[in-house]
């Protein structure tokens, strides 16, 4: 069985969104300065960046995500909803969707299939294990998704993209998480984004 892992940009205050989440603003109002560092990689002194991009999804076989990075919304699924991605997601493996509606699986082009748990963060990594085999599994977002993991102590790696902007307000990573004990791995540095890898020992 492979390692659990995560990545995901935060702000200097900790939060990986803006308030005024919706399908127009899937980051909030603002919050899309979390990831333009994605779409600048190919600028000078962006090597990092590049590589860090470029290989996070390497050796993951399946991915688990939250109702709100899949949908932006909540309540009864709109069935014609099928993500942000278009017909190709970015992901090439089993996708795991936490969530309280049931719905049948959503198979995509390129290898994704997006799954509908609805019992649980245990239960969808469970899930995610056996799909991905001897592969890791990524925790692919958003914050209270990741926080639940940690939290659960069901995390390995944790990838953090800090971005030097103040949100103020929005979805944060770090609240409820006091005693989790992080050991940093590598750190890497560009002109807008510092990346910190972490070992997590939730025991502290």
């Amino acid at each position: 069985m492979g390692i659990v892992k995560s990545n995901l940009a935060i702000s200097l205050d900790g939060f990986s969104s803006a308030p005024g989440q919706s399908r127009d603003e899937p980051f909030g109002v603002g919050g899309g300065r979390l990831t333009e560092w994605m779409f600048e990689t190919d600028l000078p002194g962006r090597e990092g960046d590049a590589m860090i991009r470029g290989t996070w999804s390497d050796g993951v076989g399946a991915f688990v995500m939250g109702r709100h990075m899949f949908g932006g919304y909540a309540g009864e699924w709109d069935l014609s909803w099928r993500g942000w991605w278009g017909e190709d997601p970015p992901y090439h493996a089993p996708v795991y969707v936490l969530t309280h509606h049931e719905r049948a699986p959503l198979p995509m082009e390129g290898g994704t299939t997006f799954h509908f748990v609805t019992d649980g963060i245990e239960a969808a990594l469970k899930q995610a294990q056996a799909a991905a085999g001897e592969q890791a599994v990524s925790i692919a977002g958003g914050a209270t998704t990741v926080r639940q993991y940690l939290a659960a102590g069901l995390v390995d790696e944790l990838l953090v993209h800090v971005v030097p902007v103040v949100l103020g307000e929005g979805e944060r990573l770090w609240d409820g998480l006091g005693g989790l004990a992080a050991e940093p791995t590598e750190v890497i540095a560009s002109p807008t984004v510092t990346h910190v890898r972490y070992r997590i020992n939730p025991s502290g």
